[in-house]
């Protein structure tokens, strides 16, 4: 169907509500109707996310619809089994998330597929949780996590917990492809889901269940009871779904001296106090630094809406409040685990963490020193959930640890999302720890690591390139960068660079080429001797194309000046592709 008998249908059959026909009637812009319409909005092992508006590429109630009957058709593919395990639902914050997760749940009872449905809102790992903990068949969580306030998303996760794996996600994609006609998906009403007992409400039960999970990933519960009052801490769930169980997990630890930063307490779907809700940006934590400055704070931590990525500030010696960077929070929390259970004789010998290879070679450097194997995956936490099951499966590996540098971060084995409620006690818990006995402060403990290991530092850019155009100039830049033969970056010879989608790697010192095993994606990575690299890929989420960068040195200066010259190397050449 073209692009104009898209537009038509949707603007003018009575199927679609009125305030969706109106919404795009008055539309006078060819190339917004034309960015609405000339695609569906693609739905991946991430599910989907996209601009909440009327259209096919766009998230609204029929895009749910129908990528939601596809789901149910592959749900009733495992028969009357897989229809009573069912789906759980839950969702976050963001405009129509709860209307979303209605929508979905009643075209999933349709189809006779038992729904649980969360009461309110609810983390994303709770949900991963549920999943696992209620033996369904499939979850949905309706979140775009951390984008800005005008998108919704739509994340599907399959009976172990973790997002739906790439055969499965291509399985439920044909069955979306397969039907042509947006028309005639209709749900069950409310009352007859009800009814015919299709749909339970869950809440509190899975709340108690999986924060007592959670209490015992804990390496020192006594010492939480007996001296984490003294920690003072100010959180904000930035309006999202982490305000109740965050605090709930931190409180029945004995970290009791928490303040919530009261403007961003209760769910707001515009975000109204922050740019964007991501606790990636240091604009997120300003109303918390100015209550952590009054309440003399020594940790500030903030959640995104659903509550799966963690961020953290610091109070440093001079008093001043200090944000970390992903990777910086990673590694505290792989040496603390990793330090703590060696300590305690509790660290198997098949101890394994899992890192994406965008995350810092610094965890490689600190799993080896303490005998620990590392793996590394793709970027997307659902790759490290999937390594964990394989491990599981295999018997070869004892999870520790995962993390992601864009703060996703997991340990225990009963949730496969990153989980940012047990980030939060696992960081609480090492400053108590290493303030109440070793007498430093996580600065000092950052300090000890770069002194041992070296002085790894990391930066992001990206640029935005939206619609058809911008999917065009990305995928020039990419292809440049794969035929242009670069040999260093900022004076700092390269050693190997790899392209995971030719799944072919190069060390350029002898030529010699080698098999890449982890799954085909477009990413190349450029990797230094030594230490560190520069990699470059196409988000998956949005219509970004991201940078990544991480060196290695001996002081804290000369990284300082090495990761500014391969920055800017990098950045010259991508505005040269552009400009050509």
């Amino acid at each position: 169907m073209i692009i104009q008998d898209r537009y038509t249908l949707w603007s003018e059959h009575p199927y679609f509500e009125e305030e969706i026909r109106q919404e795009l009637r008055q539309i006078t812009d060819p190339q917004e109707i034309e960015d609405r319409f000339y695609t569906d909005l693609e739905f991946g092992t991430g599910g989907l996310r996209g601009i909440i508006a009327a259209g096919t590429n766009r998230m609204n109630k029929y895009v749910i619809r129908k990528v939601t009957q596809g789901l149910a058709e592959c749900v009733c593919d495992h028969g009357q089994e897989g229809m009573k395990r069912g789906v759980v639902i839950a969702y976050d914050s963001r405009k129509y998330s709860s209307e979303f997760a209605l929508e979905a749940a009643l075209v999933l009872a349709q189809n006779g597929v038992k729904v649980y449905l969360f009461n309110a809102l609810r983390p994303t790992p709770e949900l991963s949780y549920a999943v696992r903990q209620l033996h369904a068949l499939a979850g949905i969580v309706v979140t775009a996590s951390h984008n800005p306030k005008e998108y919704n998303g739509y994340k599907v996760y399959w009976d172990d917990g973790g997002q739906v794996p790439p055969v499965k996600a291509d399985q439920i994609l044909a069955r979306i492809e397969a039907r042509e006609s947006w028309l005639g998906i209709e749900p069950m009403s409310i009352e007859n889901a009800k009814m015919s007992g299709l749909l339970e409400i869950i809440g509190e039960e899975i709340d108690q269940s999986y924060l007592a999970r959670v209490r015992k990933l804990a390496l020192h519960p006594d010492l939480d009871e007996r001296k984490g009052k003294e920690l003072r801490i100010v959180y904000t769930p930035l309006h999202g779904a982490g305000n109740t169980l965050v605090r709930r997990a931190l409180a029945e630890l004995g970290f009791c001296s928490v303040t919530v930063v009261p403007e961003q307490e209760l769910p707001d779907p515009e975000f109204t106090t922050v740019p964007y809700p991501n606790p990636e940006i240091p604009a997120t934590f300003e109303l918390a630094r100015k209550y952590g400055m009054e309440l003399k704070a020594d940790l500030l931590l903030a959640t995104d809406p659903d509550a799966d990525r963690l961020g953290v500030v610091l109070r440093d010696l001079n008093g001043d409040f200090v944000q970390l960077t992903g990777n910086q929070i990673g590694i505290l929390l792989t040496y603390y685990i990793l330090s703590q259970k060696k300590a305690l004789g509790t660290l198997p010998d098949n101890a394994t963490i899992i890192k994406t290879v965008a995350s810092t070679d610094l965890a490689d450097e600190v799993a080896r020193y303490f005998n620990v194997r590392v793996e590394n995956v793709l970027t997307g936490f659902k790759f490290i959930a999937e390594k964990e099951r394989e491990m599981e499966e295999g018997g070869w590996g004892t999870f520790q640890f995962g993390f992601e540098e864009s703060y996703g971060y997991l340990a225990g084995d009963f949730v496969r999302d990153k989980d940012a409620v047990i980030a939060a006690i696992l960081l609480a818990e090492a400053a108590l720890y290493y303030r109440q006995v070793e007498e430093r402060s996580l600065f000092d403990v950052l300090e000890l690591i770069y002194r041992k290991f070296g002085y790894y530092l990391d930066d992001q850019e990206s640029l935005a390139l939206r619609g058809i155009q911008g999917k065009e100039e990305i995928a020039r830049i990419m292809n440049s960068l794969r035929l242009e033969e670069i040999l260093e970056l900022g004076g700092i010879h390269i050693w190997k660079i790899d392209d995971y989608e030719q799944r072919i790697g190069k060390d350029t010192s002898t030529g010699q080429t080698y098999p890449l095993t982890l799954p085909h994606s477009n990413v190349l990575r450029f990797s230094f001797h030594g230490g560190g690299f520069v990699m470059v890929r196409p988000s998956g989420t949005e219509p970004k194309i991201k940078f990544y960068f991480s060196v290695k040195a001996d002081t804290l200066q000369e990284a300082k000046d090495i990761l500014h010259r391969v920055k800017t190397d990098v950045m010259n050449r991508i505005a040269q592709i552009r400009s050509v």
